[in-house]
């Protein structure tokens, strides 16, 4: 299967690149609500002959206006295009959210940038779905623009779990914050990913035998600060269980929260390489301990334990 092509406009496009059915929103965590809109947007597809797209923006528009907001995203760009290369989408359409697009009314947006820009067939949107300046446009309004504008709407309702669960960005993030790797990878579908280039840590966990390789966690939102057991993704593809620390380390303080996996039963240099860490349960939470031997009992322990999780 081919993966999902990122286009990063929506001014200039060539012919080829226009003419799809397009699920529109941010889709960040492509998250299993998210997978119902896509869904639509594919049904209508199939239905014209045409191919499938997704229309999202980056950076995301909370991060426009909230310029100062805490980190919150759940996803790269990358991995993005990669959760939605299974779901049969062609093409990623992540356009830039600048001034132009902020300015922009709802009908404008349908207009130029729909319409014209990428020349959509469908547009496929859930149930909340808002868009233009001081998000003053519904999907009503979008189907209105549509019928004008010579491309066909469909709106996706609420999903809800049988098990009650929210399928939503937020609801993955309140999941994340708690620990609750269980309830976040039901909602998404697949567990929580960070994905990041391997940066030099200060090598201390070479000298009692627990080399970490080591991730900044930049825009991601911060999950609980503790203990995971983690799969890891190498750039080669193999797969890796392990144990990680997420935090800032009370015993030995970093300024920015880093991501420190040690990978088990594995000898390699990552430095400079693009990995991705799965985690997939929270073991315990950040803790002081008085020397490096507490120190080393304690991750020999948390070693154990997460293998027997990844085992189960």
């Amino acid at each position: 299967m081919a993966g999902t092509e990122i286009v990063r406009d929506w001014r200039g496009l060539a012919d080829a690149l226009k003419g799809a059915a397009v699920a529109v929103g941010a889709f960040d965590g492509v998250h299993r609500g998210h997978q119902a809109v896509i869904a639509g947007a594919r049904e209508a597809a199939q239905r014209l002959g045409v191919p499938l797209g997704v229309v999202s923006f980056d950076p995301h528009p909370r991060r426009w206006f909230q310029p100062d907001a805490a980190p919150f995203r759940l996803m790269r760009p990358e991995q993005m295009a990669a959760a939605m290369t299974p779901l049969g989408v062609d093409r990623l359409y992540l356009l830039p959210f600048d001034g132009e697009m902020a300015a922009m009314s709802d009908q404008e947006f349908a207009a130029r940038v729909l319409a014209d820009g990428l020349g959509v067939r469908h547009a496929a949107v859930g149930f909340d779905f808002t868009f233009g300046k001081g998000r003053s446009g519904s999907p009503e309004a979008l189907r209105a623009y549509g019928e004008t504008l010579g491309f066909t709407v469909s709106v996706t309702p609420r999903i809800d779990d049988p098990d009650g669960l929210k399928l939503s960005s937020s609801a993955v993030r309140e999941a994340l914050k708690a620990g609750d790797m269980a309830r976040a990878t039901a909602i998404l579908g697949r567990p929580f990913a960070i994905r990041g280039e391997v940066v030099h840590g200060d090598k201390r966990g070479r000298t009692i035998g627990v080399p970490t390789a080591n991730i900044e966690m930049g825009d991601y939102m911060r999950p609980a600060y503790g203990v995971y057991a983690t799969r890891t993704r190498l750039a080669d593809g193999r797969i890796v269980d392990g144990v990680a620390s997420l935090g800032v380390r009370p015993m030995f303080a970093v300024e920015k929260p880093l991501l420190e996996v040690w990978l088990f039963d594995f000898d390699g240099d990552l430095y400079g390489q693009t990995i991705e860490t799965l985690l997939i349960a929270f073991l315990r939470g950040e803790a002081r301990f008085d020397d490096l031997d507490a120190l080393k009992t304690q991750i020999d322990a948390d070693a154990a334990a997460a293998r027997a999780v990844l085992a189960s």
